[in-house]
């Protein structure tokens, strides 16, 4: 389905197809023997306007596939609060785990983190277990604490209040879960051996 309001919208569903720091700690939920479903959304005006090739929809897939799992729909939003947050809203109502790719930076054009908090009307709040590996980023480049730059890095680890963590094995820079929706950065290299982390550990199969 091909939605234009103020912005672009890209639905797609499909047909049926047969460690490191900053963990949390998940539950494991149970993987029935019917083939359990994902949603995938992936996030970013470079992708939306063909800057930039979505490497996400397949590599994802393949990871579900893989485990005997199925992705449900994917869908492509641009960098825009409001859009992000009425799909956000629909999306936990939906209530299908969901993988989140994009908008988690500490850029003025990452709207994701605030979007997911608005959505379930929550607050925004730093996240203590993410804050060691950008206080490790300052110490390396030698910035004191107080720094312009680490105080704007420090958006990576302010996630709605309650989230999870989801490790990052590639930089330690964390993403974050809620209600089964994993929020990841932008960069596949990043996204998906976290979204490997979470089906091997989530959803054990």
């Amino acid at each position: 389905r091909i939605d234009k309001p103020s912005s672009f919208t890209y639905c797609m569903h499909l047909t049926q197809q047969p460690r490191p720091a900053l963990l949390f700690t998940p539950f494991k939920r149970p993987v029935k023997e019917e083939c359990m479903t994902f949603q995938l959304i992936i996030i970013g005006d470079e992708i939306i306007h063909g800057s930039r090739v979505d490497a996400h929809f397949s590599a994802i897939k393949t990871l579900l596939t893989e485990r005997g799992l199925r992705l449900h729909s994917v869908q492509y939003l641009p960098d825009d609060r409001a859009l992000i947050t009425a799909q956000l809203k629909r999306s936990f109502a939906d209530g299908i785990p969901t993988f989140v790719t994009g908008g988690i930076g500490g850029t003025p054009d990452d709207h994701t983190r605030q979007a997911a908090a608005a959505a379930l009307n929550l607050p925004l709040a730093l996240h203590a277990g993410a804050v060691p590996a950008i206080e490790a980023i300052a110490e390396r480049r030698g910035e004191s604490l107080d720094n312009p730059n680490h105080l704007t890095r420090l958006n990576m680890a302010t996630f709605p209040e309650g989230a999870d963590l989801v490790p990052n094995p590639y930089n330690n820079i964390a993403g974050f879960a809620m209600r089964e929706h994993y929020f990841l950065p932008g960069f596949p290299v990043m996204a998906h051996p976290m979204v490997a982390w979470v089906l091997d550990t989530v959803y054990p199969h």
